[in-house]
């Protein structure tokens, strides 16, 4: 795909002779574009949302545009739950998937309402004694292995930090079942960088696969 640069280079050079550099310039029409692609894309689902990366912009200008597209967020951190709250997200508004987690970040969390996706299955006890389970709770799953696509490994999740094992994953809604949870949400995240119009497909059928089973 061609990519085309919104400003020209002689619209560059006259915004910088007003504004000292360094500074970042975005497109907004670009970002409502694609967010509206995104959502047309997956309108045949109708429980379908977008949840954006804090991580990858944290900037409260580009949370509000998103947030007036519909767009969820996805946080990863205490910091990025709270500039989240500060830009009017809450409740199903937010996904909050972190590693070694600190209470207070949980607390957090539990108190936004927001989607909680445990990555580990020892935390199921730490967040009950913290805030209680919710009723809808996440749980990361990492299939361990290689990730491959056709005959290239895209990453290796048998080393990652991350995640529930496939066995976890059954012991751990049982246990989150028993402290009250009644909806329940898979996620994964098998590769970083991965470009390939063939990565989201094939993550799709390990995850449908282990919800059927």
């Amino acid at each position: 795909m061609k990519k085309t640069p919104f400003i020209t280079k002689e619209q560059a050079e006259e915004i910088a002779a007003h504004y000292p550099t360094p500074f970042h310039i975005y497109d907004e029409r670009g970002i409502r574009e694609n967010a509206r692609l995104v959502k047309q894309a997956f309108a045949w689902n109708k429980g379908y949302r977008e949840y954006f990366a804090v991580k990858a912009t944290p900037n409260p200008f580009i949370l509000k545009i998103l947030q007036e597209e519909g767009c969820g967020v996805d946080c990863s951190s205490l910091t990025e739950l709270q500039l989240s709250e500060a830009c009017g997200f809450s409740g199903s508004d937010i996904m909050f998937s972190s590693n070694v987690t600190p209470a207070a970040d949980y607390q957090l969390a539990y108190r936004l309402g927001a989607y909680i996706n445990l990555d580990d299955i020892t935390h199921i006890d730490y967040l009950e004694k913290l805030t209680g389970i919710p009723e809808t709770i996440c749980c990361r799953f990492n299939a361990g292995g290689n990730f491959t696509i056709s005959t290239f490994v895209m990453d290796k999740p048998q080393d990652a930090k991350y995640g529930f094992t496939r066995e976890q994953m059954f012991e751990g809604f049982r246990m989150l079942m028993q402290n009250g949870a009644k909806h329940f949400g898979i996620h994964a995240f098998l590769a970083s960088n991965t470009v390939t119009n063939d990565y989201y497909p094939t993550l799709a059928k390990q995850m449908f696969r282990l919800a059927a089973d």
